[in-house]
């Protein structure tokens, strides 16, 4: 079947994501109230993209942007590439910290792209976006939240991702302290050993179930349900700024982990009047994003042109 492309350009809002959570590794994740806004049309030829906030002195501007890259993935599963692109991003979610900015940039040109073909929801429905977005980052645990919004549980069949999204109670207010240094997630998959104790993946099933009660129902068992033995403590030596933040926040009561693979750090609870992570860190208060990706038609408004109008700064 022929692809058609539809006239004029669409827009996403794309929030920022938390995964691991602690103890669900690979499984759980959040969505965070900090978002990029793209818009994206077909043209009579070639690439343009700008880029405005994080990123913007960094990213690519042609076909090694990660939005055009995924998107071009998206039209070959729909049947055929358009003659042209140009991309508006506006970035508000900082680059390789923790907070899915990749996830964010595929899940926006994986619905960019199906926006963009005339029938592209019929063709690629939202479970086969998420097929596709885990497929191109390599696992679910952030593009499940930027799509799904909430609090995601996801898993892989043989078909491929899978996720569900379920409500988060009243008391789990997140706070996310992001460093000035920048962490990779491939370095820190490499610290990872290929074996770990069948005593310590045993308690991590168990804080991950119990994480999934916490969350969705008694956050007051939010501490004991985020401790972790799988990863948090073998990525500790590359990221020891990291570390200890966890360490004192967990010590004064709060459910503290490494957001993703950091080097952000990630609270579900308040923090301590007068917690002080040091120069270096930038504390946000983030609400939990419900909705997930939302696609419109149009360019961007002027507020979402601001680089810094999306998230609060506590």
């Amino acid at each position: 079947m022929p692809t058609s492309f539809a006239a004029g350009p669409v827009r996403v809002r794309v929030p920022a994501t938390s995964a691991n959570l602690g103890p669900g590794f690979d499984a759980l994740g959040l969505a965070l109230a900090l978002y990029d806004d793209v818009a994206a049309e077909v043209t009579a030829g070639g690439v343009a993209v700008s880029v405005a906030g994080e990123g913007a002195d960094d990213l690519p501007a042609d076909d090694g942007h990660l939005v055009v890259r995924a998107m071009r993935a998206t039209f070959d599963e729909l049947g055929g590439q358009p003659s042209g692109l140009a991309l508006e991003c506006v970035n508000r979610i900082p680059q390789a910290r923790g907070l899915g900015s990749s996830s964010a940039a595929i899940v926006a040109g994986v619905l960019l792209a199906r926006a963009l073909v005339v029938d592209g929801e019929q063709r690629l429905d939202d479970d086969a976006a998420l097929r596709l977005a885990a497929r191109i980052e390599g696992h679910p645990d952030n593009v499940a939240p930027c799509l799904l919004g909430g609090f995601t549980l996801a898993w892989t069949e043989a078909s491929g991702a899978r996720a569900v999204s379920l409500p988060v109670a009243e008391g789990v207010r997140p706070t996310v302290l992001v460093p000035t240094e920048r962490g990779l997630t491939a370095s820190a998959r490499a610290a990872l050993p290929a074996t770990v104790p069948h005593g310590d993946a045993a308690l991590n099933a168990g804080r991950a179930a119990l994480l999934v009660h916490a969350l969705t129902t008694e956050p007051d068992l939010l501490l004991p349900a985020t401790v972790d033995r799988l990863h948090q403590d073998y990525r500790a030596p590359s990221m020891p700024g990291t570390a200890a933040v966890v360490d004192a926040l967990r010590a004064a009561g709060v459910a503290a982990v490494v957001s993703g693979a950091g080097p952000t750090v990630l609270a579900l609870s308040e923090l301590p009047e007068g917690f002080d992570a040091g120069t270096e860190w930038q504390i946000l208060r983030l609400p939990i994003d419900v909705p997930g990706a939302q696609v419109e038609r149009g360019r961007l408004g002027h507020a979402e042109r601001d680089p810094v109008a999306a998230g609060r700064k506590s």
